[in-house]
C-alpha cells in the first residue's frame, strides 16, 4: 500500500467481538488502527494476535469521555450488544450509545474524519412490518428492559444524522442483524452462542417461548465486509443501510442444526418468551444490494461449524 492510501483509523469497541474482526481486516489491508476500548464486554484476548503489529495500538478508554487523536476514518461499535450485558446496566448502556455518539462525532467534527455508526437491527423492535426495510420507523417499547439499548441506538441516529445536517459530517449508519462467528463470548445470551455452548455441554438447550420465532443469521466475515464497503461508498450515501442474511430460520430449526453439528446429547427445553423480544426479525437488504454490491454468502451450516469449532478451542484452552 503506498503512505497516499494508508489511513489512520480508530475503531471503538475494538476488542470486542465484531470490533476485534474489523482491526484484523483492516490491518491486513495496510491501514494504521487504534483500537479504543474499556473491556466491559470486549477483551484483550480478542487483540492479543494483533499488539506485535506495529500498525496497530491498544487504547483503554471509555467513549463516555472525550478523546482527542488524529484520524481520517472512525469506527463507533462501542456498547454491550446483548441482552445480558446491555441490562447489567441499563443506565451506562444508554450513556455509551448517547455520550459515545456525542464524542465521536465531536471528534469527527474536530479532525473532519468520516464516521460510521454501528446501529442495530433493534431500532424496529418488535416489528409490525416483514421483512424490514430501511423506511420502517419501527415498533419500539420506550420503557421496556430492551429500552436502554433501543432506544439508546435510536438517539445515535439521531445524532448522527442531525451532524450530518447542520455540520456536513461525513456518516454512515448500518442497522446490523444477528451476526455469529468466532469470538463471540460464551456467556453473552445470544441465541447461538447459547446454543453451542450448552450442546457442546450436553446441556440442556434453552429455547424461550416455542421456538417458532425467527431470525436472520449473518456470519462475522460477511458483516465485516458489509461494514468496509458501506465506509467506501460515496459520501452522498449515508444509511441508514441494513447488514444481515435475509435467510430466515426458526429459534427451534437452529437449536436442531446445533445439535447434529455437534453431536450433542442435549434435548430441547422451553421457558418463557422475554419481555419485548421480537417474534421476527428479517432484513431487506435490496438497498445493501443495490447502493454496496453486498449480500451475504456464507451459509449458516458453514458458518456454525467455524463458530462451534472456535469454542471447542476455547472450552480446551481452560481445561
Amino acid at each position: 500500500m503506498r503512505n497516499t492510501d494508508r489511513k489512520r483509523i480508530l475503531i471503538t469497541g475494538g476488542a470486542g467481538f465484531l470490533g476485534s474482526h474489523l482491526c484484523e481486516r483492516l490491518l491486513a489491508e495496510g491501514h494504521d488502527v487504534l483500537c479504543v476500548d474499556n473491556f466491559f464486554t470486549g477483551t484483550k484476548d480478542n487483540v492479543a494476535h494483533l499488539l506485535g503489529n506495529p500498525r496497530f495500538e491498544l487504547l483503554r478508554h471509555d467513549v463516555t469521555f472525550p478523546l482527542y487523536v488524529e484520524m481520517d476514518e472512525i469506527y463507533n461499535l462501542a456498547c454491550p450488544a446483548s441482552p445480558v450485558h446491555y441490562q447489567h446496566d441499563p443506565v451506562q448502556t444508554t450513556k455509551t450509545s448517547v455520550h459515545g455518539a456525542i464524542n465521536m462525532l465531536g471528534l469527527a467534527k474536530r479532525v473532519r474524519a468520516k464516521i460510521f455508526q454501528a446501529s442495530t437491527s433493534e431500532v424496529y423492535g418488535d416489528p409490525q412490518v416483514h421483512p424490514q426495510r430501511e423506511n420502517y420507523w419501527g415498533h419500539v417499547n420506550p420503557i421496556g428492559f430492551r429500552s436502554c439499548y433501543d432506544e439508546g441506538k435510536r438517539c445515535a441516529e439521531t445524532l448522527f444524522f442531525d451532524y450530518y445536517r447542520q455540520h456536513r459530517l461525513r456518516i454512515k449508519v448500518a442497522r446490523i442483524f444477528n451476526t455469529y462467528g468466532p469470538r463471540m463470548h460464551p456467556n453473552d445470551g445470544r441465541v447461538v452462542s447459547n446454543f453451542i455452548v450448552q450442546a457442546l455441554k450436553n446441556e440442556p438447550i434453552t429455547v424461550y417461548g416455542d421456538g417458532s420465532q425467527s431470525r436472520s443469521f449473518c456470519y462475522v466475515d460477511d458483516m465485516i465486509d458489509g461494514f468496509i464497503r458501506l465506509m467506501d461508498s460515496p459520501d452522498d450515501f449515508t444509511g441508514p443501510v441494513n447488514l444481515g442474511n435475509p435467510t430466515e430460520f426458526t429459534i427451534e430449526e437452529l437449536s436442531k442444526r446445533v445439535i447434529a453439528l455437534t453431536g450433542s446429547k442435549s434435548k430441547l427445553v422451553y421457558k418463557p418468551l422475554p419481555s419485548d423480544d421480537p417474534v421476527q426479525r428479517q432484513p431487506d437488504i435490496s438497498l445493501a444490494r443495490t447502493k454496496l454490491g453486498w449480500e451475504s454468502t456464507v451459509a449458516l451450516e458453514q458458518g456454525l461449524v467455524k463458530t462451534i469449532a472456535y469454542f471447542e478451542g476455547l472450552f480446551r484452552s481452560v481445561r
